[in-house]
């Protein structure tokens, strides 16, 4: 089912929380909204799942109109941050929970429940009780019970922030896992750029209400649309320098970094750690103010020009504080940003 959100903004009293949002989800992908905390990331959500109504613009499921529609006639399967079970249900009652309320038939919901457990692996605990349950195992009954009555669109809401980082590596695969066998088009709201960059068929990314940039993960990685953008998606993040266009030449200070066709002026230069290295003749001098060892990396921070940036080379070079060094970098690794308003050039 495709989601379309035409021209969405949502305001309480003089704060806007989501600001003329155009957006298209395609039919059968999984996407994730992805911001910082306070970007309206959740509220677009809960404007998708009708808990909150947009000031104004329109939502569309395919070709039906269903922005002055009730959650409950919409088609959605909601799966809350805090899993919302009902403790004193088993899992198989918590499952069969929204087949009842629709009226569907004990047999028909028995057979159902048992279907949906056994999607999300958890099939031989439908006699236990969320408190007999990992957070793991609840997050799969909490997805479970939303895909049961086969939503039209699946909605997860930061469903894996209360697991540890061992089992939302493997929850977020579960969740890839199962959207493709469902093919239910699934929507989940993430402040994690790595979760929502190994998962997603397409990343909407946004900050104060704005969109920023929806695009394939790898695309947003390589191709940034702006400054924030490039700052966000990356582990560790972008860093910048400012700098100058000249006859082609990228300088930084009075010391060159690459040749590249763009235009004369100030800019911003964004490159990310990984793509620096270390160098024997060429490349502008350095020098390392700081080094991080992290297993088979260092991170080092070096002074070049009186700015600092940060560097993610191979722990087989030894470097420590204050050695001067050489540093190159791969003109397609370079990053140019308008130096007022932060877009991309080029």
């Amino acid at each position: 089912m495709e989601v379309r959100l035409e021209g969405i903004t949502k305001s309480f009293g003089d704060f806007t929380a989501v600001n003329n949002l155009n957006v298209t989800i395609d039919d059968g992908t999984l996407a994730g909204l992805l911001g910082p905390s306070g970007c309206g990331k959740s509220t677009t959500l809960y404007m998708i799942a009708g808990l909150e109504k947009p000031t104004s613009g329109r939502i569309y499921f395919g070709d039906e109109d269903v922005t002055d529609l009730p959650p409950e006639k919409r088609g959605i399967g909601l799966v809350f941050q805090n899993y919302a079970l009902y403790p004193h249900m088993t899992v198989r009652q918590n499952i069969m929970f929204p087949l009842e309320n629709a009226k569907v038939p004990k047999a028909e919901a028995l057979k159902t429940a048992q279907e949906m457990a056994d999607l999300v692996q958890i099939g031989h605990l439908m006699d236990r009780k969320p408190g007999e349950l990992s957070g793991g195992q609840q997050q799969r009954v909490a997805i479970a019970r939303a895909i049961a009555k086969k939503p039209r669109v699946l909605l997860l809401d930061e469903p894996l922030s209360n697991l540890d980082a061992r089992l939302r590596l493997e929850t977020r695969e579960e969740i890839r896992r199962i959207q493709q066998e469902t093919g239910i088009t699934t929507i989940f709201v993430t402040h994690d750029q790595e979760e929502a960059m190994s998962i997603t068929d397409t990343i909407v990314l946004m900050k104060d209400g704005v969109l920023q940039q929806k695009e394939a993960p790898q695309e947003m990685y390589r191709k940034p649309a702006n400054q924030f953008v490039a700052s966000f998606m990356g582990t560790p993040p972008m860093g910048f320098l400012t700098g100058k266009v000249e006859n082609h030449k990228i300088m930084i200070g009075s010391s060159v970094l690459s040749e590249m066709e763009a235009a004369d002026g100030e800019v911003i230069i964004g490159v990310r750690p990984e793509s620096w290295r270390l160098s024997e003749h060429e490349g502008m001098d350095a020098t390392v103010t700081m080094v991080e060892v992290i297993g088979r990396d260092t991170l080092m921070t070096v002074e070049v020009e009186g700015q600092k940036i940060r560097c993610l080379i191979d722990s087989d070079y030894e470097v420590k504080v204050s050695d001067k060094v050489k540093l190159a970098v791969k003109p397609q690794a370079i990053h140019l940003f308008d130096k007022t308003s932060g877009h991309r050039l080029g």
